[in-house]
């Protein structure tokens, strides 16, 4: 044992004596347990483990502009010099005034607290150095948030006193007295969520530390004893009387004069609070959701730790630059569109998510119900997978999953000129095959189209323009379910509820699980990318609080389909925004394709879409799908009935087109898939839309916008000039409507 440690044996005994007399009515059984804490001094660890200190995280967008900082202590560690003389001063003068002549343990400090209360008969006075203070910080540091831990950390016991005093010796001995007054001023707590001179200096001055004054110094360093009692903000007179306890203090020990202590004395407080600036709940344009969802990826992804404590404690200690994908321009423009179309009070939302094809990137994504806690306010995001932070089912997509099963029967050989003879309504197959056991029908389901106009014979371009679900219906039954499954997964949709997907006729036509607009924008961009699927990514780079660089998730990138089959699709969603169910969704002067799609009992209404460089989905509903959208004002527009065509279409147009503008604009490659029929089977422009318009310019853009002119290939199965196959399904079957069997139309 060192001297030191052996001079220290005598303060501890003393400091319990002192605890006996403040804190305990039985001084015999205090000095019991003071002899028992003395003999096990050896036996405590000399080091002390300091974690680094929580700091704030800066999340920013593609361009290095700031999103928002987030933390879970509000700290900015300085050095010693950024900081202001005075509060140097004040700190020491009024916590600890002895701190540059004793070591860890006052001595004298003890024996005048021990006089004091014994005078007072109670507890007037303590006796922990400065550096025992800091020590203490320490141990509610490493507690972080656990309120078990802190209550440990800050129990007023005997034992918890002598580690504390240990410690304090080691802490002493390797770091000295510089260092742990700025390590002291780094971690204090000073109130209003600031941890740290420069975060206090901040909140109430909006000021650096280093710039800090006289009497503004003396009301921080004021602070410390009691936060609380002493809160500027809450208690100005308590605060303004401790400020003038601190400037007496220091002109006593000759630091300031009596005149510059009196005059600041005789000034009020003048507080320029700056309230907390950080939080994706401070994040412009919408991207509050966003930012979330990086915290979600930093917490979830095992790059960043190998376990979910690892994390968490990684993001909660903070001090992290994290650089996002998040493009200003799009996310910009996505908003504007949000708030044109859908007000915020609405009795549904709209959630919108825009990615890049070949790279996975999220360029943006936002929802009409802001993120925060008021009113018409979630911190659930509609765009997001539940263990994502979104909702728990996400939502049925509707006609929207209808390319998937084209893309299917394209890869199985089909042809895009099969041909079916589709009636308006009829009853669903006795049976279709599945990656399992076949798919039996009870007998009573059947499926209708959208409108009795929707009957006769259609190629499979004719019926994804018009959104014809019998000619979807007969094209499983020939191909299976087992195909449409493999697809959906090699194109990463799965359920929002992170479930299995239903091999069950409901999931033709969207109707069997909920799917998050991220999941179905990524899959779309499978069609943009020749046939390539890439995973979904928000994180570019990051690095720690000393600026080293972290590992980060990157997208993995799978072909999905051949670039024929993706090809082919192209020419079939083109279609739909030409002359289909999705003319409200056009772009001007570039190559657009999508799907609409509504559920059952219209429950959820979507648009998605995309160009060679961008895809989009937009979802409309009630978040909790119980919302009928009939006899609905949306936006201020009324709608009889929501269509995937006009409200979610018109959401997707305006937010590409601004995404888009001032961008390149390429063409798709192409197939000659015969030409569309047309139609209004998901109601573009039936009345009740409203301010709703066409696309802008020529209707749909595609081919004949301004984009150059794309390849021309063959379609699989088919030579140039085939013939349609005439098809061999009757129009036969009168049963009911499927409802919410099936659940989607167009």
């Amino acid at each position: 044992m060192t001297q030191q440690a052996a001079k220290f044996l005598g303060v501890s005994v003393l400091s319990g004596v002192v605890l006996a007399g403040l804190a305990l009515p039985g001084i015999g059984a205090f000095g019991l347990a003071a002899k028992g804490s003395v003999e096990g001094f050896d036996e405590i660890p000399t080091n002390l483990k300091t974690p680094p200190l929580s700091q704030r995280t800066t999340i920013l967008d593609a361009e290095g502009g700031e999103i928002a900082k987030v933390y879970s202590r509000d700290r900015t560690v300085v050095p010693l010099e950024e900081i202001s003389p005075y509060l140097r001063t004040a700190i020491v003068d009024i916590e600890d005034s002895r701190y540059y002549q004793h070591g860890a343990v006052d001595l004298k400090g003890v024996l005048r607290a021990v006089n004091k209360n014994a005078q007072s008969g109670g507890v007037s006075e303590g006796a922990s150095t400065l550096t025992q203070q800091y020590v203490k910080n320490v141990f509610v540091e490493e507690a972080g948030d656990d309120p078990d831990k802190v209550a440990v950390a800050t129990q007023q016991t005997l034992g918890r006193k002598v580690k504390e005093l240990k410690y304090a010796i080691q802490v002493e001995k390797e770091l000295g007295k510089k260092r742990i007054l700025n390590n002291y001023l780094n971690i204090t707590f000073f109130g209003q969520q600031a941890y740290g001179v420069e975060a206090a200096s901040q909140r109430y001055f909006s000021k650096h530390a280093k710039d800090l004054t006289l009497g503004e110094s003396a009301m921080l360093a004021g602070l410390v004893q009691s936060p609380s009692r002493y809160d500027p903000v809450n208690a100005p007179k308590e605060a303004t009387k401790r400020r003038n306890t601190v400037l007496q203090r220091m002109a006593e020990l000759k630091h300031i004069t009596p005149a510059e202590a009196a005059a600041e004395q005789a000034k009020p407080l003048k507080l320029n609070v700056s309230r907390p600036k950080s939080g994706c709940i401070t994040a412009v344009n919408g991207a509050g959701f966003f930012c979330d969802y990086v915290r979600s990826v930093f917490l979830n992804d095992p790059v960043f730790g190998k376990t979910k404590e690892a994390r968490a404690k990684r993001w909660n200690q903070g001090g992290l630059t994290i650089r996002t994908t998040l493009d200003p321009q799009t996310q910009k423009s996505i908003q504007k569109s949000i708030t044109d179309h859908v007000y915020q009070s609405d009795p549904v939302a709209t959630a919108v998510t825009i990615v890049q094809p070949g790279s996975g990137k999220v360029l943006g994504m936002g929802q009409s119900r802001p993120y925060g806690f008021g009113d018409h306010q979630t911190q659930i995001n509609l765009s997001a997978d539940k263990s994502m932070g979104g909702s728990t089912y996400g939502f049925q997509v509707g006609s929207t999953f209808k390319p998937i099963v084209a893309a299917a029967a394209l890869e199985e050989g089909t042809s895009p000129y099969k041909t079916y003879s589709s009636p308006y309504r009829m009853p669903y197959p006795g049976q279709v095959d599945t990656c399992g056991k076949p798919w039996k029908n009870g007998g009573a389901e059947t499926v209708s189209n959208e409108n009795r106009s929707e009957v006769g014979p259609y190629g499979m371009k004719e019926a994804t323009a018009k959104s014809v679900n019998t000619y979807f219906v007969q094209l499983v039954e020939d191909i299976g379910l087992c195909p449409v499954v493999k697809m959906a997964a090699k194109m990463g949709i799965k359920p929002a509820d992170g479930g299995k997907l239903q091999e069950v006729p409901a999931l033709t036509l969207g109707g069997a699980d909920g799917m998050s607009p991220l999941t179905m924008a990524s899959a779309y961009a499978t069609f943009a990318n020749k046939g390539t699927y890439c995973t979904p990514v928000l994180v570019e780079s990051a690095t720690d609080p000393n600026g080293k660089a972290l590992r980060v998730p990157k997208s993995k990138c799978s072909r999905a389909m051949s670039e024929q089959t993706a090809d082919t699709v192209n020419t079939l969603l083109q279609g739909v925004v030409e002359d289909g169910t999705g003319k409200e969704a056009g772009l001007s002067g570039r190559d657009s394709a999508g799907k609409t799609g509504t559920t059952d009992e219209r429950r959820a209404a979507w648009f998605v879409g995309y160009t060679p460089n961008m895809a989009g989905a937009v979802w409309v509903g009630g978040p909790g799908n119980k919302v009928e959208m009939e006899n609905i004002t949306i936006g201020g527009v009324y709608h009889d009935k929501v269509y995937g065509a006009d409200t979610p279409g018109p959401i997707w147009r305006d937010a590409m087109n601004g995404a888009l503008d001032g961008r390149e604009a390429p063409s798709f490659d192409t197939v000659p898939v015969g030409g569309s029929k047309g139609g209004d089977g998901d109601k573009a422009g039936k009345p009740g839309s409203g301010r709703n318009k066409p696309g802008n310019g020529k209707p749909g853009g595609g081919r004949g916008g301004a984009g150059k002119p794309g390849n021309v290939v063959q379609p699989p199965g088919a030579q140039q000039g085939d013939k349609p196959d005439p098809g061999n399904k009757p129009d036969s079957g009168n049963n009911g409507f499927l409802g919410g069997f099936f659940g989607g139309t167009q």
